[in-house]
Parts: structure tokens; C-alpha cells; sequence
């Protein structure tokens, strides 16, 4: 995952990642056949971390208003924990998704998040606490994009503030401010 997050796929050095655990390249090819098996692993590795920081059951038995909070809280702490998953989606989405299109379990793990998410936006929309109709997977890309941005630009943005926005004061203002977006656009008048 570090030599992955640290050059990206196309960066990254088999021989290096053997040296790192102590083993031998032969063994990482004889376990995933491929240095774009050994991705695929690692990215499956994170998408379960991910999805496994986010607990599904707990969100699901919220109620609509707590449970998209703590959905956003969920997924900004862990990106803010994970930032290398940021930089590994960079690396997968330049060789357009090819590992995730090829991986069973990660596809699958989204469909449950899709699904208790539209489940909270309809139980919302039906006790007419959420006044806006959206539909899952756009209310998760707008969670993810707002999480992630600052994790990605956190250089540039630091240097153009002149403060560090990773900070961890920022980063708890920011899952506030993320939650209370998302919020106030659901149940707008």
C-alpha cells in the first residue's frame, strides 16, 4: 500500500515492495500473478477498511437525520485516518477503474452502502423530514468529494492559506461543516 500510495501504479516497483516486506518478487507473483493483481488486492484491502469504518448496521437503524450525519462523519474520519486510499483512487481511476471492474467484492460492498443509504433518504423523504429527492449513489459522491478534496489538495491549499488545512482543528470543523451542508440540502424549504 505505501509503495502503491507513494508512486502511484504505474510508479510503484515490485522489487521495491519485496524489499519492503523482506520477501521475494517471485513469492508477491507466485500469491497475485501480477503486479496489477497485487493492486487489486490492495485496493480491495482498503475499500474494506473503508466500508468496514462506515457501520452499515448502526447507520441503518438511525434515524434519517443521525444517520446521514453519521455517514459523513464515518467517511471524512476515515479518509482523514486513510489518506493514501486518496491517492490509491487516483492511481485507479488513471487506469479507469480496470481493478475495481475486476474485483467481486468491491462492487458488492457498495451495493449495501447504496442500498441502506436510499433507505435512509426514503424513510427521510416519508416522515417528511428530507424535502429533496436524490438519489443514493449522487448524496455519496458529494460526501466522498467533499472528504477527500482537502486530502488531495492539501499541499497547494496549504501553501495558497498560508496554513496547514489538514490540521486536525480544520479537518473536525470541515466533517461538521461537510454534515451540516449535506443536511440543510435535504431538508431545505
Amino acid at each position: 500500500m505505501r509503495e502503491f500510495s507513494a508512486k502511484g501504479l504505474r510508479g510503484a516497483r515490485i522489487d521495491e515492495i519485496a524489499a519492503r516486506y523482506g520477501g521475494s518478487k517471485n513469492m508477491i507473483y507466485h500469491y497475485f500473478k501480477s503486479k496489477d493483481g497485487l493492486f487489486t488486492a490492495v485496493l480491495e484491502s482498503m475499500y474494506a477498511t473503508i466500508r468496514d469504518h462506515q457501520r452499515d448496521f448502526e447507520i441503518k437503524l438511525s434515524d434519517p437525520m443521525t444517520g446521514i450525519r453519521d455517514l459523513v462523519r464515518f467517511t471524512v474520519d476515515v479518509f482523514d485516518q486513510n489518506p493514501e486510499f486518496v491517492t490509491l483512487l487516483h492511481s485507479e481511476n488513471i487506469a479507469k477503474a480496470q481493478h475495481i471492474a475486476g474485483s467481486k467484492s468491491i462492487p458488492a460492498m457498495y451495493e449495501r452502502l447504496l442500498s441502506m443509504i436510499d433507505g435512509l433518504l426514503s424513510r427521510g423523504l416519508a416522515d417528511g423530514i428530507f424535502t429533496v429527492r436524490v438519489s443514493a449513489i449522487d448524496l455519496y459522491i458529494c460526501i466522498c468529494a467533499m472528504s477527500t478534496y482537502a486530502i488531495s489538495n492539501r499541499y497547494t491549499l496549504s501553501a495558497i492559506s498560508g496554513t496547514d488545512v489538514y490540521a486536525p482543528a480544520h479537518r473536525k470543523l470541515r466533517r461538521q461543516l461537510i454534515a451540516d451542508m449535506v443536511l440543510a440540502y435535504l431538508t431545505r424549504k
